[in-house]
């Protein structure tokens, strides 16, 4: 579920909102549903669901995607089907109606297979021909326009998982003994402790905080962080006010999105869950939910009773604007305060 906090793509017909589709989600859709809502002639989010299997019943996650568009102040929708027809046309129907029941036009309801689409709603021949209308994505001022603004269309979703996959070519070893070494760095650091301090916590939290801010630091300098700085770090985040402290720190910037996506992928497969949620969250923040959604697989296949990870794929899945949220996590040190209005922090 993507929030389109993007640059604007000019959509003028329907070959050009096929073609704005893969750079709205992040990636080209396979046997796919896709709901464009819209607020007069800005498209303002995206949907995408995988079409339901032969014989199942589409209503069920039908209702799901109108849901989930209800929630964006939408004032009017185009629901486009990647797929055979006897895949397509069933989803479609039943999309369209859970939009009915809530009142939302649907502007177009479209079906693309190959490179050609085929309309539901318009019968003129002239331009809906019963063998469909081709279309080129590879010469389309939009595909231009999204690749000018910087935005990416990756293959498939695979692609886009592989962005949070462990990093190819790293020494695992050296990993591992990094990771050996930021225990007994944590084990000195309890020893070390004052008596006032009896479970070093104090301790802990005081290096977590350098820890984040350091690494936040060096990113921003283009600095890459060494095995050693990543595995303190991801070790240190595993207790939750240093994790919550980096979360209180991070936002939709990319500058976020490219620290955390760097450490998740360079973490021992224990320690993920912490840095895969704050990649997750950037992500959501900058309206990059496909992103979001695979960091948060990642998290959830190693712990999945991972509350924040539990969370916010919560939030995803019912297409909650971050925008309603502005704010959310609340921050407790005055410092690092961002520059918005903030709202009570919610319970976790």
């Amino acid at each position: 579920m993507n929030a389109t906090d993007r640059p604007r793509l000019t959509v003028r017909s329907p070959a050009d909102l096929i073609t704005a589709v893969p750079y709205l989600i992040g990636f080209h859709p396979v046997d796919s549903i896709v709901v464009v809502a819209m607020r007069g002639r800005r498209i303002v989010f995206a949907a995408r669901a995988d079409l339901p299997g032969p014989g199942t019943d589409p209503a069920l996650p039908a209702r799901h995607l109108g849901d989930v568009i209800g929630r964006q102040d939408a004032e009017a929708t185009t629901v486009v089907g990647f797929g055979p027809p006897e895949r397509v046309t069933p989803a479609v129907d039943a999309v369209r109606s859970a939009l009915a029941d809530l009142g939302l036009p649907v502007l177009d309801a479209l079906r693309v297979t190959g490179r050609r689409y085929w309309s539901y709603l318009c019968e003129a021949p002239d331009c809906c021909p019963a063998d469909g209308t081709s279309y080129d994505p590879d010469a389309s001022q939009v595909a231009a326009a999204a690749v000018y603004a910087g935005q990416v269309a990756l293959p498939d979703r695979a692609a886009l998982a592989a962005q949070v996959a462990p990093t190819e070519g790293v020494d695992r070893a050296a990993l591992r003994r990094a990771g050996d070494r930021a225990e007994r760095r944590l084990l000195g650091l309890l020893e070390t402790a004052p008596d006032t301090d009896e479970s070093g916590e104090r301790a802990i939290r005081r290096a977590g905080t350098t820890a984040v801010r350091q690494a936040q630091r060096r990113h921003r300098r283009g600095d890459r962080l060494t095995d050693d700085e990543v595995a303190w770090l991801t070790l240190l985040l595993t207790h939750l006010p240093v994790r919550d402290h980096a979360w209180e720190r991070t936002d939709g910037r990319e500058e976020d999105i490219a620290l955390w996506s760097e450490v998740l992928r360079r973490s021992e497969e224990e320690l993920v869950p912490a840095p895969a949620c704050l990649l997750a969250f950037a992500a959501w923040r900058a309206g990059q939910g496909a992103l979001a959604a695979v960091a948060l697989e990642r998290a959830l296949t190693v712990r999945p009773d991972y509350t924040l990870a539990r969370l916010l794929d919560d939030l995803l899945r019912r297409g909650v604007p971050p925008s309603d949220l502005d704010g959310w996590p609340a921050v407790t040190e005055p410092e690092v305060l961002r520059r918005r209005r903030r709202r009570p922090r919610r319970s976790r």
